[in-house]
């Protein structure tokens, strides 16, 4: 299938060059000139063929003669400008080149109303949209394990997950356009919620003497067993191969888990339901941003609980 794969960072790297693997033809666009002609080589390294990837000089040139559009983008303002075009230039857009028909994919993590709205733009040229935002972290982009969580109609589901199969594990129809982003907002509320709840738990036990691997020892083999804790432990030495154990660089950064913390308080505002917990969560990853640490892994929040302490 000829797929135009827009936003080749941490995420959208590694997803592009799973599709293919999986022997798809892409046509490719970043603002990163880097990212684009890595993925350009990454495509005539698999297959001999110079053709396999291209480059795109804009989205509206990698959506063209596109079979399907994938965008994987870091918020709303840049979905719109690469689905309807930059102010005063919207023939840049993909909306104004894609062929009629074509689906396209959006896997950035936005607001449920912003997705019902393009949606609805390109619904009216003719051209379904479905959003199908992803959790799984970098590994699972690189291994090609992510779950999505799609919002479409039953039948554009059908039709886009063989596509999605390419990328992910878990392939989920979460109800109708909008679902997928609902979806996501509550699954990353909780981590923020829990990788928080267990920074405390293991800062609390490390202070008061015990063995920090002896207590997530026992914290994943009790009931306050999760993956912040199992998969993903904050606590620099626990565990291997996480960002703690690699001074909290790479993953999931705190200024992307704010936005989606921001993007959770702003819908249950919305719909006037209580975030108590939530609302605390976004107060403490913005105080670790303002201090700084924006960039680092969402998990060295535990630093902040620590006073920035040593491990």
């Amino acid at each position: 299938m000829r797929i135009a794969f827009i936003g080749l960072g941490h995420m959208g790297g590694p997803m592009a060059r799973n599709l293919v693997k999986a022997g798809h033809r892409l046509r490719v666009f970043d603002l990163s000139a880097e990212a684009v002609q890595g993925l350009v080589a990454a495509g005539d390294a698999h297959s001999g063929d110079t053709q396999q990837v291209q480059a795109a000089a804009s989205p509206a040139d990698a959506a063209r003669d596109a079979e399907c559009v994938i965008t994987m983008l870091p918020a709303a303002r840049h979905v719109e400008v690469v689905l309807c075009g930059p102010d005063g230039d919207p023939a840049r857009g993909v909306l104004a080149s894609v062929p009629r028909g074509v689906p396209l994919i959006d896997c950035s993590t936005i607001d449920p109303a912003t997705v019902q709205r393009l949606a609805r733009l390109a619904a009216a040229q003719g051209n379904p949209l479905a959003d199908a935002p992803v959790s799984g972290g970098t590994g699972g982009a690189t291994a090609g394990t992510l779950t999505f969580m799609v919002g479409a109609t039953p039948e554009l589901f059908a039709q886009l997950q063989p596509v999605l199969q390419g990328m992910g594990q878990h392939i989920v129809h979460c109800g109708a356009t909008g679902m997928g982003q609902v979806a996501k907002i509550c699954n990353n509320l909780l981590l923020a919620v829990s990788m928080v709840g267990v920074a405390e738990a293991m800062s609390l036990g490390a202070s008061l003497g015990i063995d920090p691997q002896v207590l997530a020892g026992i914290l994943n083999t009790s009931s306050g067993r999760c993956w912040s804790a199992d998969t993903y432990n904050p606590y620099p030495g626990v565990m291997p191969n996480v960002p703690a154990a690699r001074g909290y660089s790479g993953g999931f950064g705190v200024d992307l888990m704010l936005k989606d913390l921001g993007l959770a308080n702003e819908a249950a505002r919305q719909v006037h339901q209580p975030l108590p917990l939530g609302a605390q969560a976004l107060q403490l990853y913005e105080m670790w941003s303002r201090q700084g640490h924006g960039q680092l892994d969402f998990s060295s929040i535990i630093r902040m609980l620590q006073g920035q302490r040593p491990a």
